[in-house]
C-alpha cells in the first residue's frame, strides 16, 4: 500500500484544468494507479489541508510508440479529478 506522500504524483494544469478550478472548484492530478478513491482523497486533504467533497478518477491507457521497426508502448496513467468543499482552495494552482 502507498504512504499518503506518493499517491499524488503530480498535479495537472492545463487551460480546461484552469476552467474547472475556476467554475467548479476542481484541481485534476495524476496518481498511483493503484491507489483508490478514499487513498486519493485522504492524500489530498492531508498534503493540502482542504476538505474533499467528490473524487473522480479515470484510468488512461498508454500509447503505442514506434521508432524504426521497433515499437513500445508507454506507461498506464490514473488521473484523479478531486472536487474541494466550498470557498477552499489549493494555493499551489493559485499562484503567478
Amino acid at each position: 500500500m502507498s504512504s499518503n506522500l506518493t499517491i499524488i504524483r503530480k498535479p495537472l494544469v492545463t487551460e480546461k484544468v484552469h476552467k474547472l478550478q475556476e467554475k467548479l472548484n476542481k484541481y485534476v492530478f495524476e496518481v498511483d494507479p493503484d491507489a483508490g478513491k478514499i487513498q486519493i482523497k485522504s492524500a489530498v486533504e492531508t498534503r493540502f489541508k482542504v476538505h474533499v467533497t467528490s473524487v473522480r478518477t479515470i484510468t488512461l491507457p498508454g500509447k503505442v510508440k514506434r521508432l524504426g521497426r521497433f515499437s513500445g508502448r508507454r506507461p498506464d496513467r490514473k488521473k484523479a479529478i478531486v472536487t474541494l468543499a466550498k470557498d477552499e482552495k489549493i494555493e499551489l494552482f493559485e499562484g503567478a
